[in-house]
């Protein structure tokens, strides 16, 4: 087995329309939206991050760089799929995943599981070894200020069976 971690921030940018922002895979009402060059879903950036870390496959930025057009509001989605068939093709495999977003607003609580049923989908492992949480950064910060959202990883890979 092997573990690595993953971090990823982005700038909140306020609307006054309700809109949405991808969370984990799952479009989020809120009356903000991501500065990112992809879809900016900071939960499957941390994600990837920690991939590729676990098997010392470098970076997200490495992989998918913003100075790419290819890449521009590209879904993070597509990106977990590609790190996810290079580990399949080197013998490992997805274990468990466990995860924390760092926000004010939106709330992700009535979220949580759609986002969970996601990314379990994505790495094509059960349920309960998908763990997201969700905290406040309680008014400090740009976080707090809600001028941020951040997400922090850890995935655990094993070799594949069979």
């Amino acid at each position: 087995m092997r573990t690595g971690i993953g971090y990823d921030i982005h700038r909140l940018i306020p609307t006054i329309h309700n809109q949405s922002i991808p969370v984990g895979g799952v479009a989020v009402g809120c009356f903000y939206r991501v500065e990112a060059h992809s879809d900016g879903d900071v939960l499957l950036h941390a994600l990837a991050d920690a991939c590729l870390g676990a098997l010392a496959l470098g970076d997200i930025g490495e992989w998918f760089p913003d100075n790419q057009p290819e890449n521009k509001n590209r879904s993070s989605s597509e990106f977990l799929v590609s790190i996810i068939e290079r580990i399949h093709s080197m013998g490992w495999e997805i274990y468990q995943c466990d995860a924390v977003l760092i926000l004010e607003e939106p709330k992700i609580a009535p979220h949580r599981d759609p986002i969970r049923e996601h990314i379990a989908k994505l790495f094509g492992i059960e349920l309960s070894s998908v763990s997201v949480k969700a905290k406040t950064h309680e008014g400090l910060g740009d976080i707090g200020a809600r001028k941020a959202i951040a997400a922090h990883a850890v995935v655990t890979v094993r070799e594949r069976k069979g």
